[in-house]
C-alpha cells in the first residue's frame, strides 16, 4: 500500500567490484516508464533458495492464512490517486509467513521454530511499521519534471475506466487438448513451492498411493515447502500433504569448472578415447541468449557453440564441452538453483537434453521429442520438476515434460494452429506453474495445464483495438502476485493481458488463462528484446543496449545505459541462496531514481548482444567486465602460425583476431573498415607476415604481431571475392584465387623497399571455380611451383620461372577427371618413392597423380560418411621423413584423420560432427597437436586435440591384410559375392588360355591384366574406358619404381582391393539415369523421353564415342538377339541385320525407365517404390 511501510532490507555480504556507473542525473532524459499507482507493492514470491527477506504489510507473521488477493495494477479511486487499503484487513500471505532472517545460520522448514525466529520476524514488523518506504508514495514518483513522453504514459496507465478498448476473445480462441492417461500422478498445487523431484535413486511415495517418483533436491540449504490450499471451487487443483522431514533433502555444494572430479580440458588434460577430441570452442551463437550460472561459489556462464553447449569459467578462462548434439543448438534455459541446464536442437535425429551443471554430465534425455524437426524453446518451471517445449515443425506442439520421471511421453501436450506464427517464447507463472504463456512476433498465447489436459486461449490484438501500433512481441512474462501478464514489443510498447471478465467487472486474483488485451503502455521509444523478473523488479533490454527496473508497479527505478556492449538480448541474473536487497557498508551501489535515492542493491547479471558481445554486470560500483568480444558474421579466415601456437581466424563482421590457442587469450585483435569481409588469411613460412583476401577483391599483407599494414595501399586487381590464398615456401610469391576462375600472382621485391610484394599478373585457365591452389618445390631444385584446381576437371600448373609482369604463363593443363568433380588436394608426403599429388572428388575417392606426368597412378575409396571429403591437409610432424603420417579432412560438417599410405580400408579413417550447418575451413598447428575447424555461417571454430593411439587402436581392431576388404563385400568372406568371384577368377584363366583348347591347362591364383575388365562387369561394375586403362595402369605401374619392371598379371587379393577401391561407393544409382533423361528429353505421358535417332546419335558422339559397328554390337547383344557375351566370348559379330533388329524392336521414344529396365536389364524400383510421374 501506498502508505504501509516496506520491510527493512538486510545487509548483504556478496562480494564486489568496480565499475563505470550510470549517472542518475539523466533521469528526465531516460526515465520513459509510465507510472501507475498500485493499492499495495509486494516482493515477487520467490522459493526459498532464491529470495531475500519477504515484504509484510504488518508486523504478524505467524497467521495460517493465503492471501487470495492481488494489487490492483489500476487506479482504485476517482482521478487516478491511489486508495490505500486497511492493512489489518489484508490477509497475511504463506510465502510471508516463512520469512527468513539472514543472519540464522540454517532455513527452518514450515511448523519448525528455531529460537529467535519470531522475535526477528516482529522486530521486522515493527520496523517496517515505523520506517516508511519512501519509493512508493505519490509524491516520490519522480525526481524532476516529467517529459512530454512520460506524461502520456502516465495518463494512460491512471485511465480509470479500463474497460474502454477492451478487445473480447472470439468463442474460438480456447482450445483444449487431452492426452490419454498412461499412469495417474497427483497434481501440484499452484506454488513455487510445489515438490522437487530428483533425478537421484531416492524416491518418495506419491501422494495418492500411486508409484514411488524421484525428485530433483532443492537449493543448497533449502527447505521443501507446503503449498497453500487450495481456493473454493477450484477444482483439480488438490493440495499436497506437509512435507516429513525425510522430504527435507539438501544438495552439496557447486564445485567450481571444470570440478575436481571431472578431468581438466586445458591442453594438459588427458587424451580422450576418441582420435579427436574437442578441447576449445572459438566463437558463440549470439541467436541463443547466454545463460548465467554463477552462483557465489562459480563464475560460470553457458552459451551455444554450432552443435555444442560451452560452460565457461570467465574467472579462470576455462571451458568445459557439453557433447550430445548433432544439429545446431537453438535453445536453453536453466534452473533457479543454476544446477539443471536444458539444450534443444532442431533437425534430423534432435534431441533436448537435461544436463546437470555440477558435473557436465547429461542426466535425461528426450530423443527426438518432436519428429518433424526438434524445438525452438524450451523452459523449467521455478522448481525445475516439470520442462516445456515447443516444436519447431509447422505446427507446434507445446509439451509439458515430467522429466525426472518420464522422458518418452509428456504429461499433456497442445497443438498449436500455424495461424499463430512460430512461437518461440515460453515462460511459466511464478506463482502457479500450471499457468505458462507462449508468444511469437505476432500472437501471445495463455495456457492452463494438468495431468493429461491442457487449454489455450489466443486473444487478439491489432493496431486498431486501441488506435496505436502494437509492433513485433518480444517476450512475455506474468506480473507477480496478480493476474495479469506482460509482453514486450519492438516498438517499446508493453501490452498488459488481464482475465476475461466478459459479464462483470468484478475483480478477481484467480488465475485464468482466459486474458485479454487490457492496455498498451507506451514504456519507451525504442525496441524492447528482453522482459524478465528479479526479485521484486521487472527488467527490461532494449535494442539500445540500455537496461532497465522498474517496480511492479512499473515506476522506473533505475536504469544501465553506457554498458557499450550494443543491443541487448540476453539478461540472466546469478544465484544467491541468501539474497538481501540492502547495501552492506564500504559498497558501492549506486541510487535508485527515487527522491530518496536509496542504494539500488541486486544481483550481479551478465547481458548478451545482439553483435556477439558478452558482459557481466557487478552491480556493486557498477562494473562492466566484457566476457565474450567475438565474430557475429560467418568465419570463414583461418590459419595457424607455422612455429608459434597463434590462430588467426577472420570474418566477414570484418573483425580479425589472433588468438594464442595455447594460452586461450586473444594477443591483438582489427576491425576493418565497413564492408571488408574478411574471406581467407594465411601466414607466410616465416611466420613474420599475414596475408588477408576479402571478399571486395582487396588483399592486404599485414605484419603477423601487430596486423598493421606492410603496404601503403592493398592490392585491388581482383574483382570478385579472394576464395583462397597461399605463399611459396621461401615466401618469394603470394598467389590467390578468385571467385572470378582467375589466379593472381604477386612477387616479393628487394628487402631495401617499403612495399613487400609487387603485381606479377593475373591469368584465367579455368572456366568453373576454382577449388583450391598451392604452391610446392621442384624436384631438381628449389624453384616453387604453382598449382590450381577446379570444378571444370582441369588441374593448371603455371610457369613461374618464365611469366613476366603482366604475362603469366602456364606450364601445363590437364584434364584429370572424366566424370567426378575435384573439390581439393594438397601434396602427398615422401612416404613413397613415387612423389604424388592427391585429390578428393566428389564420388568419395582419393586420387594420387604422378608430380610430374599428372597420370592418375592410384584409386581409392575415400571416407563414406555421408558427404565427400571436401578440404585435405597433411598433419605435420617433426620428423617428415621417418615419422608416419596422417591425413585430416572435412567433409560438409565432419571432421576426421585417416591413416597413411592410404589403402582404402575403411578402419584407417574416422570422422566426427564437427559444424551440422557446415565446414567451411580446416588447418593445422605447426606442431601437428591440433586441428582447427571454421563453421561458416555459425561463427564458430573448434579446436581439436589429435590423438594418433586411439587411430592406431581403431585401425587394430578392423583387421589386418583383406580382413577390412572382405567385410565390403557383399556377405563378406563367406557370401554368395564372394564365391562367384572366386568362380570368375578360374573362368578368366580359361579364357585367357582359349576356352576351345585341347592343351593342358596352368591353373594358377593370378589372372593376366586384359581379363581384368570383364571380371569387373561381372561383378556388376561397369568401369568406362579411360577408368580401365587408370585401373590397368595403377597395376602395371605399381612397382615400377622399385623393380624397374611393369607387373602383367595380379592375383584374387589384390583384384579384391582394386574392385573395392574403383567401384562406385554407393552402387549403381538408377537417379543418374533419370537425371540424363530428364536433361535431355522432352516431356510425354510416360515421362521425360529421348527420340531413338537422337539417342543413337548421343551414344555415338557424346562421353567416350563409340562406332556405328559397337553402337549396333552393343545394341543388339543388350536386346538378346546376340549369344550372351557377343564376339569376345565365342563367334564373330555379323552387322548386316543389325539396323532392321535395331529399327523394329528399338521403340521410337526412350525414356529412362525404359532405357533401364528393357535394354541395360537394371531394376529401377522394387515393389514399395513409387514411380515418378
Amino acid at each position: 500500500m501506498a502508505e504501509e511501510a516496506q520491510e527493512i532490507p538486510k545487509e548483504n555480504d556478496t562480494d564486489v567490484q568496480d565499475t563505470q556507473e550510470s549517472p542518475k542525473a539523466d533521469v528526465e532524459a531516460e526515465k520513459e516508464a509510465g507510472q501507475v499507482p498500485v493499492a499495495e507493492i509486494t516482493n515477487q514470491n520467490q522459493s526459498d533458495e532464491t529470495d531475500g527477506p519477504k515484504e509484510k504489510e504488518d508486523g504478524k507473521g505467524g497467521e495460517d492464512e493465503t492471501d487470495n488477493t492481488a494489487p490492483e495494477f489500476a487506479a482504485q479511486g476517482d482521478g487516478g490517486e491511489d486508495e490505500p487499503n486497511d492493512p489489518k484487513e489484508e490477509p497475511v500471505k504463506e510465502s510471508d509467513k516463512e520469512t527468513e532472517d539472514q543472519t540464522i545460520p540454517k532455513t527452518v522448514a514450515e511448523g519448525e521454530e528455531t529460537e529467535g525466529t519470531s522475535q526477528v520476524a516482529a522486530a521486522q514488523g515493527q520496523a517496517a511499521e515505523e520506517n516508511p518506504s519512501e519509493d512508493v508514495k505519490p509524491e516520490d514518483e519522480e525526481k524532476a519534471e516529467p517529459t512530454e513522453e512520460q506524461g502520456d504514459a502516465q495518463e494512460t496507465v491512471r485511465d480509470e475506466d479500463f474497460t474502454d478498448g477492451k478487445v473480447e476473445g472470439p468463442e474460438d480462441a480456447q482450445h483444449t487438448s487431452e492426452t490419454p492417461a498412461k499412469e495417474e500422478r497427483p497434481r501440484s498445487s499452484s506454488t513455487r513451492g510445489s515438490k522437487r523431484l530428483s533425478p537421484q535413486p531416492d524416491a518418495q511415495p506419491d501422494a495418492e498411493g500411486g508409484t514411488p517418483r524421484q525428485s530433483p533436491p532443492p537449493g543448497a540449504g533449502e527447505t521443501s515447502r507446503t503449498p497453500p490450499p487450495p481456493e473454493e471451487g477450484n477444482v483439480g487443483y488438490p493440495a499436497q500433504p506437509p512435507p516429513t522431514q525425510a522430504d527435507v533433502e539438501v544438495i552439496p555444494d557447486a564445485p567450481r569448472l571444470p570440478s575436481r572430479e571431472r578431468t581438466d580440458t586445458s591442453l594438459e588434460g588427458t587424451m580422450s578415447s576418441s582420435a579427436l577430441n574437442m578441447v576449445w570452442s572459438f566463437g558463440l551463437n549470439r541467436s541463443v541468449p547466454v545463460l548465467n550460472l554463477t552462483d557465489g561459489v562459480r563464475k560460470v556462464i553457458m552459451y551455444p557453440c554450432a552443435h555444442v553447449g560451452v560452460l565457461y569459467d570467465f574467472h579462470n578462462n576455462k571451458q568445459h564441452i557439453l557433447q550430445g548434439h548433432a544439429n545446431p543448438i537453438t535453445c536453453t534455459c536453466v534452473s533457479e538453483d543454476k544446477r539443471w541446464l536444458v539444450t534443444g536442437d532442431k533437425g534430423s535425429d534432435s534431441m533436448v537434453i537435461i544436463w546437470d551443471t555440477y558435473t557436465g554430465i547429461p542426466i535425461q534425455t528426450l530423443f527426438d521429442p518432436n519428429p518433424e524437426g526438434g524445438v525452438v524453446a524450451v523452459a523449467l518451471t521455478p522448481d525445475a520438476r516439470y520442462l516445456a517445449t515447443l516444436s519447431a515443425s509447422e505446427t507446434q506442439i507445446l509439451s509439458i515434460w515430467d522429466w525426472t520421471i518420464d522422458g518418452e511421453t509428456p504429461v499433456c501436450t497442445a497443438e498449436l494452429n500455424p495461424k499463430y506464427g512460430i512461437q518461440n517464447y515460453i515462460f511459466f507463472n511464478p506463482d502457479d506453474i500450471h499457468f505458462l504463456v507462449t508468444n511469437s512476433e505476432s500472437q501471445v498465447i495463455f495456457f492452463q495445464w494438468e495431468e493429461r489436459r491442457m487449454e489455450y486461449y489466443a486473444p487478439p490484438l491489432t493496431d486498431q483495438d486501441f488506435n496505436k501500433p502494437v509492433g513485433r512481441y518480444s517476450q512475455s512474462i506474468f506480473q507477480a502476485s496478480n493476474t495479469r501478464a506482460l509482453t514486450g514489443t519492438s516498438l517499446g510498447n508493453l501490452v498488459v493481458w488481464d482475465n476475461n471478465q466478459v459479464l462483470t467487472k468484478v475483480v478477481t486474483s484467480e488465475q485464468t488463462a482466459n486474458k485479454k488485451a487490457l492496455k498498451i503502455i507506451k514504456l519507451q521509444d525504442r525496441g524492447i528484446n528482453v522482459l524478465t523478473i528479479t526479485d521484486r523488479y521487472i527488467v527490461v533490454g532494449d535494442i539500445a543496449g540500455h537496461v532497465k527496473f522498474f517496480d511492479q508497479s512499473l515506476k522506473l527505478i533505475y536504469w544501465y545505459q553506457d554498458f557499450g556492449l550494443g543491443p541487448v538480448n540476453a539478461l540472466c541474473f546469478s544465484f544467491v541462496p541468501e539474497f538481501t536487497p540492502i547495501a552492506a557498508e564500504n559498497t558501492k551501489y549506486p541510487p535508485d531514481a527515487t527522491i530518496a535515492a536509496k542504494k539500488f542493491v541486486i544481483r550481479d547479471f551478465v547481458v548478451g548482444s545482439s553483435i556477439a558481445i558478452f558482459g557481466n554486470i557487478t552491480a556493486d560500483g557498477t562494473k562492466v567486465e566484457v566476457i565474450h568480444r567475438e565474430h557475429d558474421a560467418s568465419i570463414h579466415a583461418l590459419a595457424a602460425h607455422p612455429t608459434h601456437p597463434y590462430l588467426a581466424i577472420g570474418s566477414y563482421s570484418g573483425l580479425l583476431k589472433i588468438w594464442n590457442y595455447e594460452q586461450k587469450d586473444v594477443m591483438v585483435s582489427r576491425v576493418f573498415d565497413r564492408g571488408s569481409h574478411i574471406r581467407c588469411c594465411t601466414y607466410d613460412p616465416s611466420g613474420g607476415l599475414l596475408a588477408v583476401g576479402f571478399t571486395n577483391g582487396c588483399v592486404r599483407v599485414l605484419d603477423a604481431i601487430t596486423l598493421q599494414e606492410e603496404m601503403e595501399e592493398p592490392f585491388r586487381y581482383a574483382r570478385d571475392a579472394v576464395t583462397h590464398i597461399a605463399f611459396s615456401h621461401d615466401s618469394q610469391y603470394l598467389a590467390t584465387a578468385d571467385a572470378e576462375y582467375t589466379v593472381t600472382v604477386y612477387k616479393k621485391e628487394s628487402m631495401d623497399t617499403s612495399t613487400p610484394y609487387t603485381y606479377m599478373g593475373r591469368h584465367r585457365a579455368h572456366y568453373k571455380p576454382i577449388r583450391d591452389i598451392m604452391f610446392g618445390v621442384q624436384l631438381d631444385s628449389t624453384a616453387p611451383r604453382l598449382l590450381s584446381l577446379g570444378e571444370d576437371r582441369v588441374m593448371v600448373e603455371y610457369d613461374l620461372e618464365n611469366s613476366s609482369r603482366d604475362n603469366i604463363r602456364l606450364s601445363s593443363t590437364d584434364r584429370i577427371e572424366q566424370s567426378a568433380v575435384p573439390l581439393c588436394m594438397a601434396w602427398y608426403p615422401p612416404i613413397t618413392k613415387e612423389h604424388f599429388i592427391v585429390t578428393a572428388d566428389d564420388q568419395y575417392k582419393f586420387k594420387l597423380y604422378n608430380t610430374t606426368t599428372k597420370m592418375c597412378r592410384k584409386t581409392l575409396l575415400g571416407p563414406t560418411y555421408g558427404t565427400p571429403v571436401t578440404k585435405i591437409t597433411v598433419i605435420p610432424t617433426k620428423d617428415e621423413v621417418k615419422d608416419k603420417r596422417y591425413l585430416a579432412y572435412t567433409t560438409e560438417d565432419k571432421v576426421g584423420m585417416s591413416i597413411l599410405p592410404l589403402t582404402g580400408n575403411p578402419h584407417n579413417s574416422m570422422a566426427l560432427v564437427a559444424h551440422p550447418s557446415g565446414v567451411a575451413n580446416l588447418t593445422c598447428s605447426g606442431d601437428g597437436r591440433y586441428l582447427f575447424t571454421a563453421g561458416g555461417a555459425d561463427a564458430a571454430v573448434h579446436m581439436w586435440e589429435v590423438n594418433i593411439n586411439a587411430l592406431e587402436a581403431q585401425a587394430q581392431l578392423g583387421g589386418e591384410e583383406l580382413i577390412p576388404f572382405y567385410g565390403l563385400l557383399d556377405g563378406g568372406r563367406d557370401g554368395d559375392l564372394f564365391a562367384e568371384l572366386e568362380d570368375y577368377f578360374y573362368y578368366a584363366q580359361i579364357r585367357s588360355q582359349s576356352v576351345n583348347t585341347m592343351e593342358t591347362r596352368q591353373v594358377s591364383i593370378r589372372i593376366p591384366l586384359s581379363e581384368v575388365p570383364f571380371v569387373m562387369r561381372a561383378m556388376g561394375f561397369y568401369p568406362s574406358e579411360q577408368e580401365i586403362e587408370d585401373m590397368l595402369n595403377e597395376v602395371k605401374f605399381s612397382k615400377y619404381v622399385e623393380t624397374g619392371q611393369y607387373v602383367s598379371d595380379i592375383d584374387l587379393g589384390d583384384f579384391i582391393k582394386l574392385y573395392v577401391n574403383h567401384r562406385p561407393a554407393f552402387g549403381l544409382s538408377p537417379e543418374k539415369i533419370l537425371w540424363a533423361f530428364d536433361t535431355l528429353g522432352i516431356p510425354t505421358d510416360q515421362g521425360p523421353a529421348v527420340e531413338r535417332g537422337e539417342l543413337l546419335e548421343i551414344l555415338q558422339s557424346k562421353g567416350e564415342h563409340m562406332t556405328e559397328y559397337e553402337l549396333a554390337e552393343y545394341l543388339t547383344t543388350l536386346m538378346g538377339f546376340n549369344p550372351e557375351g557377343g564376339k569376345c566370348e565365342l563367334q564373330n559379330f555379323d552387322a548386316t541385320a543389325a539396323g532392321d533388329l535395331i529399327d523394329q524392336n528399338l521403340p521410337y521414344t526412350v525414356t529412362g525407365e525404359m532405357f533401364s529396365k528393357e535394354i541395360l536389364g537394371f531394376s529401377m524400383y522394387d515393389g514399395n517404390s513409387t514411380q515418378p510421374s
